[in-house]
């Protein structure tokens, strides 16, 4: 047990470092690395998840994809696995917007199940925070393309978890999605 929480508290600190300087584009401006922390909450206080590597994986999951860490960084300090996991859930920025919205919907499925769960609490945070409010720059229409987009994703993850299911379904309801 001392071990996981070494590599558990590791994680943290590694991601809390990547991300210092970062902000999300809510009104507060809240420091980024509450996304990752809360995405990992959400799988382990609403989904009972105690699996070490997708809670790893979900803390880095962002890392690559909007810091200067690379792949090699996250396999060096955490393993093959954790690497793998992180490349799953990670969006090739130097392809068009448009394009990796699509590859999400379209590789949701072919997923492994630990970069799934993942994939369901990342939807699950952003789409809560998009429901308390309007990121700054954002319009009400993107607001309502990214609940349908998201969606999309989500039914392509179907089968994974109940739990983040049902409370995904609940946001989609709210937002008429369902």
């Amino acid at each position: 047990m001392e071990e996981v929480l070494k590599m558990y508290t590791k994680c943290v600190n590694f991601a809390a470092v990547k991300h210092k300087d970062q902000r999300r584009k809510d009104q507060e401006q809240t420091p980024y690395i509450n996304h990752p922390i809360g995405v990992a909450y959400i799988l382990t206080a609403e989904a009972g998840i105690s699996d070490l590597p997708v809670l790893l994986a979900s803390i880095l999951h962002d890392t690559v994809e909007d810091t200067d860490t690379t792949f090699d960084e996250i396999e060096q300090h955490f393993g093959s696995h954790i690497r793998k996991l992180v490349e799953e859930v990670t969006d090739d920025k130097t392809l068009p917007k448009d394009v990796r919205k699509a590859k999400q919907i379209e590789n949701a499925s072919k997923s492994s199940h630990e970069a799934k769960l993942v994939k369901l609490a990342d939807k699950l945070y952003n789409l809560r925070d998009l429901q308390r409010c309007l990121p700054k720059g954002w319009t009400e229409k993107r607001r309502k393309e990214y609940f349908i987009w998201a969606k999309a994703v989500v039914d392509n993850l179907r089968g994974t978890n109940a739990i983040l299911e049902s409370s995904l379904d609940k946001v989609f309801r709210k937002q008429h999605l369902m």
